[in-house]
């Protein structure tokens, strides 16, 4: 971690980070001086405990009594993403930095893929990124200093997922979104940028995670050989935003151990 906190003074949102990459990301913003909060939907206890470890990270580097929160908030809904913004704003006075972590994914063969489901897929990881970003613009807009926004993506924003058309879908979404909100507000100190994980060790690859054999094919995968950690994740987040990157927007940088290198091309077997 830098010797000297990046994000003193900041008030971030994270959303979705009740657990996995989320909490991580809170705790690294937390411990470089950030005001956080912690948005979840459902686990009120598992949101309590992120805030815990927040406050304890907080500390740790050196920042007491700061006004971290928690903020239930189902970002799917377009009320309620846009509620969550206007609290926080009024809450705090000012919005410096908005992740959008929050996102799911339904696993199910294409072409018996039931639209609802990708509309649900959608409506998280991408239409709430959108609602979300879009509040933070409008407030970003009406203040000097701008403002940054990172959004969660995933090596398959480029790379194709079988079996999970509405995670494809909404990640290549999010890296166009990424790219013309960057372009669109770029002259007017917003900078907007996503990290794209490959497989991590978090909830959401539970499948994998603690079974040793599932979990060594998995990583047989990865050109660096083994899974990343959300701690790793969450330092790409914070450089991103910070003003290390103040020169850096409209960009997905892929945090995936290699895998958008094409591995199976390592041996050249085409030629």
């Amino acid at each position: 971690m830098p010797s000297t906190p990046r994000l003193a003074g900041r008030h971030a949102i994270v959303t979705g980070a009740s657990t996995g990459i989320g909490r991580a990301v809170a705790e690294r913003f937390a411990a470089e001086g950030a005001t956080v909060a912690i948005n979840y939907l459902r686990s009120v206890s598992e949101a309590e405990e992120t805030l815990a470890q927040v406050r304890r990270a907080s500390e740790a580097g050196g920042f007491k009594e700061v006004d971290h929160r928690i903020a239930q908030a189902d970002i799917s809904n377009e009320a309620e993403a846009q509620e969550l913004i206007a609290e926080l704003e009024l809450a705090w006075g000012r919005i410096d930095i908005l992740v959008n972590n929050a996102g799911i994914q339904i696993a199910a063969d294409s072409e018996d893929h039931p639209v609802a489901d990708v509309r649900r897929v959608l409506d998280v990881n991408l239409i709430g990124a959108l609602v979300c970003s879009q509040a933070a613009i409008r407030h970003f807009l009406t203040r000097p200093g701008g403002g940054v926004i990172v959004n969660c993506s995933s090596a398959h924003e480029i790379i194709p997922k079988p079996g999970y058309i509405g995670y494809s879908l909404s990640k290549g979404g999010l890296g166009n979104l990424t790219r013309t909100l960057a372009l669109e507000f770029a002259d007017r100190g917003i900078r907007v940028n996503a990290v794209a994980p490959g497989a991590i060790l978090t909830p959401i690859n539970d499948a994998w995670r603690h079974d040793p054999a599932t979990r060594a094919s998995v990583e047989g995968h990865i050109p660096m050989g083994r899974a990343g950690t959300p701690e790793e994740i969450a330092a790409v987040f914070a450089f991103l935003a910070s003003d290390e990157a103040s020169y850096i927007t409209g960009q997905t940088l892929y945090a995936c151990g290699g895998l958008t290198l094409y591995g199976e091309f390592k041996q050249n077997w085409s030629s």
